[in-house]
């Protein structure tokens, strides 16, 4: 994530063992990547639950990223987040990272309910989500996103195809 924060792809690719693509430079993505450290900087035990590179295929192919906001609270509950690079979207990566993060959830028994948090004008967002079981059960105002409704799913019974 340091060398994304400094704009040198060819490093982070080096270190994360896969071809990582200009959208991982983006202004957003490097918000993302000073977010994240900064988290693990006060917890460094939190790091398996950050972001990671969304790859598909034999060949390594990194398509977005995606990971959870932090460990269960004490409710049990974690917030996934996910983003598919411009040119990878409107071919299902989304829906298959969505998949694998439910099923990461699943596997920890610390998790017992996941976490969506989506623009009331993201249609893209809200269909990959629809069919996986999610229920609204609120809205929240973000500094960084504005206006969010707020999903939830017991973790483990979501459909996981």
């Amino acid at each position: 994530m340091s060398a994304l924060l400094d704009g040198d792809l060819p490093a982070a690719s080096r270190t994360a063992g896969v071809a990582l693509t200009e959208y991982f430079v983006s202004d957003q993505a490097r918000w993302l990547w000073r977010f994240r450290l900064g988290q693990m900087a006060a917890a460094p035990d939190h790091a398996r639950w950050m972001a990671r590179q969304a790859v598909v295929g034999d060949e390594g192919l990194v398509v977005g990223h995606a990971g959870f906001h932090g460990p269960p609270d004490e409710a049990g509950m974690v917030e996934i987040g996910y983003s598919v690079a411009p040119e990878f979207r409107r071919q299902g990566y989304a829906r298959a990272t969505l998949t694998e993060l439910l099923r990461r959830a699943a596997a920890e028994p610390a998790v017992t309910t996941v976490r969506a948090t989506i623009s009331p004008d993201n249609a893209a967002s809200l269909a990959t989500i629809s069919g996986f079981g999610f229920v609204e059960v609120g809205e929240q105002w973000d500094e960084e996103d504005g206006l969010e409704l707020v999903f939830e799913v017991p973790a483990g019974q979501g459909p996981l195809t």
